[in-house]
Parts: structure tokens; C-alpha cells; sequence
């Protein structure tokens, strides 16, 4: 049993406490606008130029002068605002972020990230990962799996990438487990049900910790 895209995308959002602002990478942590919680208001922004981001636009009702940062058309929630690229990064590099969201390559037990550069064929592309790695407050990771396409994990003890950024990753989300990142290591705080603590172990390349009190995860269909 793992948990979806979308069911961690749905934890993700039920996590971000109400009112911080909070920047959304490209790929899957788009996901999060969707599934704000309608208890609670947080501040989405785009590196492109808004605050108030909301879901997905509708099909059919796109307006493409309103996208996120990946070009994917969206809404605006109101009292939304846009400005120009230029006075974005001013608020990411002035440390007004609360929490930055992104997609990880590669994670070390340190809090190093990589998420820029893998080897192959498609061109280098940092875009503004490492001003937001750099100037949010908390950096969090979503990975769609807890392991590569090969097996290897992404949980690991030094990362072998290239980095985006060093000593900055706080959390990470992933298919099988929530995993803070603190000064003695890794402690697991959530893991999905039915997995045993030392298939977890197998599948990270760095010495887990668990919580005394570590939550069972449920796909979203089974916890619901």
C-alpha cells in the first residue's frame, strides 16, 4: 500500500497552518492548491508574480494570463494580487516565505537537496530552486516515490547530485512515510499502514529514526 500523488498532496495541505505563505515548486507540489483545507486560509505564491494562487482552473474557463510557475493555468482567490518577477524574488530572497514546496532528486539526512540535475540528456535548469531553498523559512519535499525508477533510494545519507541547496530541507513527504529532518537525524513521524519499520529501512540510504508516536498513514479513499 502506498499513498498517491494526490493523498500527499491532501497531507501536505492539511499541515500548512493557517496564514503562512507558502511558495509551490514545480511538479507534483502543484498538486497542493488544490486541496486547501476550507477551515483554514494560507497564501499561495508563484515565483512568475501572485499571491492568492487557488486551484486548478476548470477546464474550458483557462485564462492563460493567469498560470503558475509551470505554465499551468489556475485561479485567483480574492484579494489575490500580481507583480512583476523581479519584486517576487524580492520576497523570496527577504525571507517572506514561510514554507517553500518542492520536488527532490535527492535528499540528505543533513537537510541537503538536490533537485536540479540529473545525468541524461535534458538541459541543466535551477530555474529559482535555490533562492527558495534558500530564503523560505522551512523547506519541504514531496516525492512521489520514496525510491528512484531503479530502486535507489532518494532518502540518503550525502547526497551525489548536484546540490540546490545545504542544511535547508526540514520535512519530507513521500509515498510511504513523513520524515522530519532535525540536528541528530531523521525521525519518522508517519508511516502507511501495513509497512514494517525495517522494509522502510531498506528502502533509505541513511539511519531512520521513529517517533514514540508515529502516525498511520492511510490513502485518502481508505482513511476516508
Amino acid at each position: 500500500m502506498k499513498l498517491s500523488s494526490v493523498d500527499i498532496a491532501r497531507r501536505v495541505a492539511s499541515d500548512i497552518t493557517g496564514g503562512s505563505y507558502v511558495n509551490l515548486g514545480i511538479g507534483m507540489p502543484m498538486l497542493v492548491s488544490d486541496h486547501i483545507p476550507d477551515d483554514r486560509e494560507f497564501i499561495l505564491h508563484t515565483e512568475n508574480g501572485m499571491l492568492g494562487m487557488g486551484p486548478a482552473a476548470l477546464e474550458g474557463a483557462e485564462d492563460w494570463d493567469i498560470v503558475n510557475a509551470g505554465k499551468q493555468a489556475v485561479s485567483i482567490l480574492d484579494g489575490g494580487s500580481y507583480f512583476h518577477h523581479a519584486d517576487s524574488f524580492a520576497m523570496i530572497r527577504g525571507g517572506h516565505i514561510d514554507i517553500s514546496i518542492l520536488g527532490a532528486y535527492e535528499v540528505a539526512a543533513n537537510g541537503d537537496i538536490a533537485n536540479w540535475l540529473i545525468p541524461g540528456p535534458r538541459p541543466p535548469a535551477v530555474g529559482g530552486a535555490m533562492d527558495l531553498v534558500a530564503g523560505a523559512k522551512q523547506v519541504w519535499v514531496m516525492l512521489s516515490s520514496h525510491v528512484s525508477k531503479s530502486g535507489e533510494p532518494k532518502v540518503v545519507e550525502r547526497c551525489t547530485l548536484p546540490l540546490t541547496g545545504v542544511g535547508c530541507v526540514n520535512r519530507v513527504y513521500s509515498d510511504l512515510a513523513i520524515i522530519d529532518i532535525v540536528d541528530n537525524g531523521l525521525i519518522v513521524t508517519a508511516m502507511i499502514e501495513g509497512l514494517e519499520r525495517e522494509e522502510l529501512q531498506t528502502k533509505t540510504g541513511a539511519t531512520l529514526n521513529f517517533a514514540p508516536n508515529c502516525e498511520v498513514l492511510k490513502p485518502f479513499s481508505e482513511a476516508a
